[in-house]
């Protein structure tokens, strides 16, 4: 397989599948969170540095197949301009009609292709509604099928080279991230800088030896996490548990959960959990106090309690401090930490304590020499958040590509190139 470290880009048109799926303004349209950008530059400057050019290409939003100018990449033009000082960057506003753009691109300079979602052939899904009927429907999903080959012929024609530096859509079988790829020769194929920063980050957590190993899944649901817990049971010593679906572990063992959040055609799952983690020896840490609410609401009353013991009408919406000095305990003395799901409803302030006390406590394990791993909307947020994004190891930028890749599922994305 090709490594970017060691490909010289000079004088090559590359063609790079970034992820510019960032937050916009409502109002104003400006990029709101620039982080995905900033993880696409170093790819990008070493593509220029080389000298070589750029060819961008995204998606923005769920435009599904149709033209739709709010989910415009001319958007994050300025963003991606400030990032890229001194660099030229063309806009084409139709990622199938960059020919000339392509033909006129010298040696330093970028391309931004506008949204592939703005065609139907790069998810391979009919732009039709949800109500269509189903011979319709399995009609048009044939005829983009068909369409798929020129579409990803005509993406691959503009460069020399591909280079898939995109994780967050790593697990999707589009064009532009699994299809693409086999146009190119095995030397002129492989992954940007951010993609194998987030291979590399979730294979130590899969392969380390260092121990103690600790998984920490917060959350809603059990359902959501089973597949990632049942893979890592057998690698790590400690499983902690937090967030709404804690409760469903709760009233599995007996406990009262009040109005807290429960899905109760899931108890069996939970303690199937808790058997399979014994039979590993595994440690799990679920809350023994919350903070608890009233109302889902910010500004609901509160007060704290044994998480078995909620009190009726009330509802557990973050851990308490008996929880956070046991999670913090355990966090701080492992080697290897893995962090998907918030422990409560951090974005409200009245219950975000206990997320802020973990994000601290792996900010700390980091600066103890632990290898630190935070991964899923929630959780990078609540690491941004706190200003710690640069006090732990790595904060990955898939968050369904990573839970994916660690429940041991093959991405379409990764397996286009690995093969």
């Amino acid at each position: 397989m090709q490594l970017i470290d060691n490909y010289n880009f000079a004088g090559k048109k590359a063609i790079v599948r970034v992820d510019f799926n960032v937050p916009l303004h409502k109002e104003t349209m400006e990029v709101t969170d620039s982080t995905r950008i900033k993880g696409a530059l170093p790819t990008i400057n070493k593509i220029l540095k080389d000298g070589g050019s750029a060819i961008l290409m995204s998606h923005l939003g769920r435009p599904d197949g149709k033209v739709n100018p709010k989910y415009s990449l001319k958007f994050i033009l300025s963003k991606l301009s400030e990032n890229l000082p001194g660099v030229e960057i063309k806009f084409v506003e139709d990622c199938m009609k960059a020919d000339q753009a392509v033909a006129e691109l010298k040696p330093g300079q970028v391309i931004l292709l506008e949204n592939l979602r703005f065609y139907e052939e790069e998810e391979g899904k009919p732009a039709l509604p949800k109500e269509t009927p189903e011979d319709v429907l399995k009609a048009a999903k044939a005829e983009v099928k068909a369409k798929q080959p020129a579409f990803v012929a005509k993406l691959a024609s503009y460069a020399d080279v591909y280079v898939n530096d995109a994780f967050g859509t790593a697990h999707r079988a589009h064009s532009s991230t699994a299809l693409i790829a086999d146009k190119f020769t095995d030397a002129n194929k492989m992954f940007g800088f951010l993609i194998n920063g987030e291979l590399k980050s979730m294979d130590t957590v899969l392969q380390s030896a260092d121990k103690p190993k600790t998984a920490i899944m917060g959350g809603a649901k059990v359902s959501d996490k089973i597949q990632i817990i049942s893979r890592l049971l057998p690698t790590i010593d400690n499983l902690i548990i937090g967030g709404g679906m804690t409760y469903t572990f709760i009233k599995a063992q007996g406990g009262e959960i009040g109005n807290s959040l429960c899905e109760t055609d899931k108890l069996d799952l939970a303690l199937d959990i808790l058997k399979k983690a014994k039979e590993h020896n595994v440690n799990v840490y679920i809350p023994t106090d919350a903070v608890n609410a009233d109302k889902f609401d910010a500004n609901a009353a509160t007060n704290t309690s044994k998480t078995d013991a909620t009190p009726n009408g009330w509802m557990g919406l973050d851990i308490g401090p008996e929880t956070i000095a046991k999670f913090t305990e355990v966090i701080k003395n492992s080697k290897i930490v893995l962090w998907n799901g918030p422990m409560g409803v951090f974005e409200f302030d009245k219950f975000a304590t206990g997320t802020t006390a973990v994000a601290k406590a792996l900010a700390e394990a980091t600066a103890n020499g632990a290898f630190t791993l935070i991964g899923g909307g929630d959780s990078v947020a609540a690491i941004n958040k706190n200003k710690l994004a640069d006090k732990v190891s790595y904060v990955s930028t898939g968050g369904g590509a990573m839970l994916e890749y660690m429940e041991g599922k093959e991405l379409p994305g990764i397996k286009a190139i690995r093969k």
